[in-house]
């Protein structure tokens, strides 16, 4: 008995050995993710699941907001709402395991100014981004849409030594990529590369759960649906998930085939899907694998 009780704890260091390598090459060469969001709840509706899934991976995510979202709600506003939205950021943030950053510019008056612009650029440089994902700039919300612009303006910028120089250029140009929407007009959103987030779709849930003043508040009363949240916990989240939660379109499905195979593209019910975007640099199927590493399980 005695000898099997040794063998047992002698193969229980075992595997807890090679679980702690295994757990050190994830993260040996962690990938650098930066998203930018027109407002403080954008990127976690548009890239809340694929954060949770590079976060615990062990790679660094971090989501920028453009606008301090100062004029999302139809009662709070200014300053005090500002302060609110920051600190849903903040607990979204904690929920993903990811970084937030909420920048102070005013909800609804973004434009894609140099001063803007150059505040994106340091971002991207001080994250030494590997990854940029934005908003496309055809949108229904002007905020959006210069977002977009402001990126896109970013894509080549941030390799030049003499543009915003507080901040050392990056080395070499990251990837861009289009966070998904369902505008057609001049060109429909295409999935490039689609994950399943099936697995942490509720962790998903928890980060946009976080953004009270928006998705029980804000949203619903601009869909005129805000006598319909629930009050009690329980079935405010089953409202959120009937909500947020989206059929995987033929779009995504075939781009699910592509990277996971037939047999584990039926099986997904949570997807986000991402578009390349023309600027920065343009990556090959390789080189999405290996940014995406999720990809290849």
């Amino acid at each position: 008995m005695k000898n099997k009780i040794i063998q047992l704890m002698v193969t229980s260091c075992f595997i807890f050995s090679l679980t702690t390598v295994n757990a050190q090459e994830k993260v040996k060469e962690p990938l650098n993710i930066i998203v930018f969001g027109a407002h403080p709840d954008d990127c976690d509706n548009k890239m809340g699941g694929t954060a949770a899934l590079f976060a615990e991976m062990g790679h660094r995510v971090k989501f920028v907001s453009v606008t301090n979202g100062d004029a999302g709600h139809y009662e709070k506003g200014g300053g005090h709402l500002a302060k609110i939205r920051r600190a849903e950021a903040e607990e979204a943030g904690k929920r993903l395991g990811i970084e937030y950053t909420v920048l102070d510019n005013h909800d609804g008056e973004l434009f894609p100014t140099i001063e803007v612009r150059h505040q994106v650029i340091r971002e991207i440089r001080k994250w030494n981004a590997d990854v940029v994902l934005t908003h496309r700039p055809v949108d229904y919300h002007p905020d959006h849409r210069y977002t977009g612009v402001l990126v896109q303006d970013a894509a080549y910028l941030v390799i030049v030594p003499n543009v915003t120089p507080d901040t050392p250029p990056l080395k070499k140009n990251p990837v861009f990529l289009y966070l998904q929407d369902h505008f057609q007009k001049p060109t429909p959103f295409k999935a490039d590369i689609t994950v399943d987030i099936t697995s942490v779709f509720d962790k998903k849930m928890d980060a946009l759960d976080a953004h009270t003043s928006q998705f029980y508040e804000w949203l619903p009363w601009t869909a005129g649906m805000l006598s319909k949240v629930p009050k009690n916990e329980k079935d405010k989240r089953t409202f959120l998930i009937n909500a947020w939660s989206r059929p995987v379109s033929d779009n995504a499905r075939a781009s699910l085939t592509k990277w996971y195979g037939s047999e584990k593209a039926k099986k997904a019910k949570h997807v986000e899907s991402f578009e390349v975007c023309e600027y920065g640099k343009q990556p090959t199927d390789e080189d999405i694998r290996r940014l995406f590493p999720m990809l290849n399980n």
